[in-house]
């Protein structure tokens, strides 16, 4: 027999205890060589009108069912002070997909033109690194619903939808024409589970997933029509609210709005509508997660949610819809779920929406593009990294844009928020500058901008709005005579 003393025990043992040792490393850098090579699928969610609080879990509205949305807030990261820098669908949007300013990109007004073409979007970047790239549901610059360049899938509907009966233009000028009876919202996320099914091999996707959502008219699923019967949602008008301070068109508003018994102004009629819209798009998500779990893709796929701006609920005297530069107004909801960084987190650091293009063509392994105003949020998954100390928020009278008019009772707005303040300016009219102390007055109550004791910050916000301005290399958007633009513009053939 072949026999061995303790000596060659005690060698035999170390010297496969080495050998162990050199396969793991062989091991774990084959690992690593292709988790590095092997490209994160991405899944964009945008819905329309959705205010930042609007998802149960966040907590000013715990009684809505969301309980998709509540996952991803409680197990995946949530940005906590999420806002964007113009509250409008469509300058929000072509923001969301080139990373720039409104002033930038051009899109200032809705339905009118598509973003400039020289700056790169990043599912056209994604698509040229080799990305099978697809756009689902409501475009919202331009009206029409062709094909926009950087998609491979196109599934658009024309301008702002329907919640029956609509119907989508397809990548290859084909028409698809919904089952009659059934709602919008379900079908964009069939159609989105759909193509996730799609087998592609191992060629990576990014899917662009675009509700109507919960946009006006408000209107839910028939099987969501009874939520919140039985729950009279609150004003979020609040009665300390020093409306004699702000400027005088939202002073008068305010005080038309609050001239009934009670003194405060009441909530639109049409909000638990706007909020059961809500619940439909909730199943789509969790319609998603468990598809991507279905096919092992869940620790592979970044999925991203957000609201395209903020909006109202009877604040400051009852406010409704959006474009002011007041916080219900520019925070949106923004919720990750990135299996590759730890989960979960909350943020508490400033993010845009124009950092996502930024955020994504990183997690994708690619370069950002110079022209790109927004900065990774991903940076901010490490702890020691503060982020940016401020923003611009800019929002253009739209009746000096567009045909017919549109909103002409709100003005050209510039802004400058950080962390603890907000500075708001009027370019255009001759209306009272806003100065708010976010931290010890977090509802902009009391506007500080003519209060002497506070002149010397006035100062400082007025030189950071002005310096960021000239940062972008800032030009005024060309007005419109009369407000008209012409047919080609109007209908996107240009």
């Amino acid at each position: 027999m072949f026999k061995t003393n303790h000596l060659n025990v005690h060698f035999t043992f170390y010297f496969l205890l080495f050998l162990a040792f050199l396969c793991c490393i062989k091991g774990t850098s084959v690992w690593a060589q292709e988790s590095e090579s092997k490209l994160p699928n991405i899944i964009f969610i945008i819905t329309d009108d959705q205010r930042f609080d609007e998802i149960a879990a966040v907590g000013n509205f715990p009684w809505m069912q969301t309980p998709n949305l509540d996952n991803l807030v409680n197990n995946g990261v949530h940005f906590k002070n999420a806002f964007v820098t113009t509250s409008l669908c469509g300058p929000s949007r072509a923001s969301f997909l080139t990373g720039t300013y409104a002033s930038s990109h051009g899109v200032i007004v809705n339905e009118h033109v598509d973003y400039d073409q020289e700056l790169p979007t990043f599912p056209l970047l994604l698509q040229e690194a080799g990305y099978y790239t697809g756009f689902i549901g409501k475009w919202h610059q331009a009206i029409h619903n062709r094909p926009r360049p950087g998609f491979d899938y196109w599934m658009c509907f024309w301008g702002q939808g329907k919640y029956f009966n609509d119907i989508f233009k397809m990548h290859n000028d084909q028409e698809y024409k919904m089952e009659s009876g059934k709602y919008l919202t379900d079908e964009l996320n069939d159609l989105a589970v759909s193509f996730i099914n799609e087998e592609r091999g191992d060629q990576p996707f990014m899917l662009y997933l675009s509700h109507k959502a919960p946009h006006q008219p408000f209107t839910p699923a028939p099987r969501h029509r009874q939520l919140y019967r039985d729950f009279k949602i609150p004003s979020q008008d609040n009665p300390e609210d020093d409306l004699a301070s702000k400027p005088a068109y939202v002073r008068e508003s305010a005080l038309k709005n609050r001239n009934n018994p009670t003194g405060l102004a009441r909530l639109h009629p049409q909000i638990p509508n706007k909020m059961r819209t809500l619940t439909a798009v909730d199943d789509g998500v969790g319609m998603i997660m468990e598809t991507l779990e279905e096919k092992g893709l869940l620790e592979n796929t970044i999925v991203i949610f957000a609201g395209d701006n903020g909006y109202f609920m009877s604040e400051h005297g009852g406010l409704h819809d959006k474009r002011k530069a007041y916080e219900p107004s520019i925070r949106i909801p923004i919720v990750m779920w990135n299996p590759m960084v730890q989960q979960p987190q909350k943020i508490e650091n400033m993010v845009l929406n124009l950092d996502l293009a930024p955020t994504i063509l990183e997690l994708a392994g690619l370069s950002i593009p110079e022209h790109m105003h927004g900065q990774s949020w991903n940076p901010l998954l490490d702890e020691d990294t503060n982020g940016r100390s401020g923003f611009l928020y800019e929002y253009y009278k739209e009746s000096d844009y567009r045909p017919r008019g549109g909103f002409p009772n709100t003005p050209t707005i510039h802004a400058y928020r950080t962390k603890d303040w907000k500075f708001v300016r009027y370019p255009d009219g001759d209306y009272e500058s806003e100065l708010y102390n976010l931290a010890e007055d977090p509802e902009e109550l009391y506007n500080l901008a003519k209060n002497s004791d506070y002149s010397d910050q006035y100062a400082k916000m007025t030189a950071k709005l002005d310096a960021q301005l000239e940062a972008i290399d800032y030009t005024p958007p060309i007005k419109i005579p009369g407000g008209g633009i012409t047919h080609n513009q109007l209908y996107g053939n240009n």
